[in-house]
């Protein structure tokens, strides 16, 4: 197992990752009889997941229905993926980086940010929508992929700088086919840049299953060639989640290099809203995995540890409420526009391009007012 002590195994094997994924909760949300192979985190913690949980739900079915109302261009939900977003937001620390992808809004959340200003690029406001340097938190990136090289790059320069940073970078399974991820890999070895590359294997790539995209045994064991700690684990298994996140960081931060952790997850809803996902998979194969829900699998173990009751449920769901009305209600109000921040944000010095964009656009503006008047 990577990220433990191994002896007396051959070099090879010290990045291979367990043969079955990581579990600590069976999709019921009963405790597994396996031996723990990393810490458990503390009750506080996994108390802290459920909330953040119930209200990144929330969060995605408001913005689910904030595109319904016109008030965003598109969203992609990650319904049946918050334990992997919780749990990548909660194991970095404030001076850590997070790397999301356009499917990570709830991760995103979940680090303090503003809502709107977080929504601000789907609802095409903002080129990012917040001040990605203040967060440490960089853009949600659309393209597969290309954000990986940049987190393995920063990872290495806040290592040159004698930081302890350690750069978490979130991709779906679809972006294992891409250049950029075996790139991003590859170099991050080569330098032993502290970053952890999270794969949210919700099988499929858009419409791509997984076995279209790759044979190998798991998307954790594309780690082994490069030299990299891997790991595969149950990604709607919230204790799991945030176990394998928290050793993986722990060993980044270390100083013993990158690591790559599989999470095994499914995407209840479309791809996003402008989505058919019967076209490419069955309803019966939704149903299967709705049965593993990760919020009905942690509410159940917390409620059986007697660490959740009927009234902290109630507590957390109206907070979630509030949260929801609160998104919906500065969402609806119009935000006002600058047409010059199409330009102003592209490049720290304006390109002859933009600034000629930037003209033509003040030139259109100008003769509409004057047809007004």
């Amino acid at each position: 197992m990577p990220l433990v002590d191994r002896t007396d195994t051959p070099t090879y094997r010290e990045y291979l990752p367990a043969d079955q994924a990581v579990q600590y909760l069976d999709p019921a949300g009963e405790p597994v009889a396996a031996t723990a192979r990393y810490p458990r985190p503390t009750p506080d913690r996994l108390v802290e997941m459920y909330r953040k949980m119930v209200l990144g739900r929330r969060f995605d079915q408001q913005a689910t229905a904030l595109t319904k109302q016109g008030r965003l261009a598109t969203y992609p939900s990650s319904r049946g993926q918050e334990a992997c977003q919780i749990a990548a937001a909660m194991c970095l620390a404030p001076t850590d980086w997070l790397f999301p992808t356009y499917r990570d809004t709830v991760a995103i959340a979940a680090r303090g940010l503003d809502p709107v200003d977080l929504l601000g690029l789907l609802a095409g406001d903002w080129h990012c929508g917040y001040d990605a340097a203040a967060y440490r938190t960089a853009p949600q990136c659309t393209p597969l992929a290309t954000q990986l090289p940049h987190a393995a790059g920063l990872a290495h320069a806040e290592r040159r700088r004698g930081r302890d940073t350690v750069v978490l970078a979130l991709c779906g399974d679809g972006a294992t086919s891409e250049g950029d991820f075996h790139e991003a890999l590859n170099f991050a070895a080569v330098f032993r840049a502290p970053v952890v590359f999270l794969v949210q294997n919700n099988g499929f790539a858009i419409s791509v299953p997984l076995a279209r995209q790759s044979v190998a045994p798991s998307l954790a064991h594309k780690g082994v060639g490069y030299g990299i700690g891997s790991e595969q684990v149950d990604g709607n298994d919230p204790v799991a989640m945030l176990a394998v996140l928290d050793a993986a960081v722990e060993y980044a931060r270390a100083g013993r290099g990158p690591v790559i952790v599989e999470a095994h997850t499914y995407r209840i809803d479309a791809h996003t809203n402008a989505d058919d996902a019967s076209r490419y998979r069955d309803s019966s194969e939704v149903q299967t995995w709705l049965a593993r829900d990760p919020l009905a699998r942690l509410e159940t173990y917390l409620r059986a540890a007697d660490l959740l009751d009927d009234s902290a449920v109630e507590r957390i769901r109206a907070e979630s409420e509030t949260a929801a009305a609160t998104l919906r209600e500065r969402m609806n109000a119009d935000r006002p526009t600058d047409p010059d921040d199409l330009f102003r944000h592209v490049y720290a010095t304006a390109t002859p391009q933009l600034r000629e964009q930037a003209a033509q656009v003040a030139a259109e503006l100008a003769a509409e007012s004057e047809e007004i008047r």
